[in-house]
């Protein structure tokens, strides 16, 4: 009778529950990153994953990035394209430790982006906000308070830096991954009307919820910039506080929606809509492939909208290595 009962009992409460089942989480977040215009030209942090990649696996990434910046406000006016070009590798060297070096490259050049939004605000109905009573393809800065005004830099390179992170895993289940990384970033630009350099460092911590075919993302950050010293831009708040958060979907096999949310406080230490928050949104879309993944993205900015970019584009490949051990 006695173990009846318990029979029963074991399978009344494996109706209710079911043991979670191994996530496809394999990539992590999208490889992105900030578009703003001053949070962009400087060492900003990215969304991670808490978990580790497999013990030994080398991660190879590229990616490319086509934005408009508009920002039109009483205290400046800033109207341009900026592209980026970033690429590197991660590194597990263990089951706690992983590494990352990249290079990001942003340049102002043409990239055709203000025919597209104008129609598409017009389609939409959305306000133009100035946009269509200016030349199409144009590349001016204008703040008057900061003595800034420069226009015609197409061609100009507006970051040129080299980022080292390092990542400590904390915790590592089927489920949860927790995981303290720092940075340091190092930019050079040796010539145009952006030249200068800065030297940052950074601290974040990634938390990772991952069940079957779908993943919840958490970074918060600390930015500090110790040294600075750049032509052309508007003064730099020190330390920076940011916030991520990103959702993955597998609709089917290989193929996965991504939904990410950045908050930004604002890098400007002035009065200007740059003081305040910037925020963003990401929709992309990932394909798996048996050695690597393609992605596809949209960043788009939100609630304020003259401190951030207007819209930008990006295809991101990256490839495993995996340890064959």
């Amino acid at each position: 009778m006695k173990n009846k009962v318990i029979i029963q009992t074991l399978s009344f409460v494996t109706l209710f529950y079911t043991a979670p089942s191994l996530s496809s989480d394999e990539y992590g977040p999208l490889l992105s990153y900030v578009q703003s215009p001053l949070h962009s030209t400087r060492h900003t942090p990215t969304l991670r994953s808490g978990f580790p990649i497999n013990d030994g696996d080398v991660e190879l990434f590229a990616s490319f990035t086509a934005a408009s910046i508009w920002a039109n406000s009483d205290h400046y006016h800033l109207d341009y394209y900026q592209n980026q070009l970033h690429t590197g590798l991660r590194w597990q060297v263990s089951n706690n430790w992983q590494f990352e070096l990249n290079y990001r490259w942003l340049y102002a050049g043409n990239n055709h982006l203000d025919s597209l939004i104008i129609d598409f605000h017009d389609f939409f109905s959305i306000d133009q906000a100035g946009r269509d009573q200016k030349n199409k393809h144009e590349f001016d800065i204008y703040a008057p308070q900061h003595d800034v005004k420069v226009s015609d830099f197409s061609g100009d390179t507006l970051t040129s830096a080299f980022t080292l992170y390092s990542q400590y895993q904390l915790i590592n289940t089927q489920s949860h991954g927790l995981s303290f990384g720092v940075a340091l970033y190092r930019n050079n630009v040796n010539n145009g009307i952006f030249e200068g350099e800065s030297f940052e460092q950074s601290a974040q911590l990634n938390y990772s919820y991952a069940f079957t075919d779908q993943s919840i993302y958490t970074s918060v950050a600390i930015t500090h910039q110790s040294d600075y010293e750049r032509k052309n831009d508007f003064p730099h708040k020190s330390t920076l506080l940011s916030f991520m958060a990103g959702y993955r979907l597998e609709l089917l096999t290989n193929h996965e929606l991504h939904l990410e949310y950045r908050l930004y406080e604002g890098a400007e230490n002035g009065p200007t809509e740059f003081s305040e928050s910037a925020n963003e949104i990401l929709f992309g879309y990932r394909y798996k492939l048996p050695f690597g993944a393609v992605e596809l993205s949209i960043i788009e900015n939100i609630i304020n909208m003259d401190n951030s970019t207007d819209v930008g584009f990006q295809i991101a490949y990256r490839h495993r290595i995996r340890n064959s051990d």
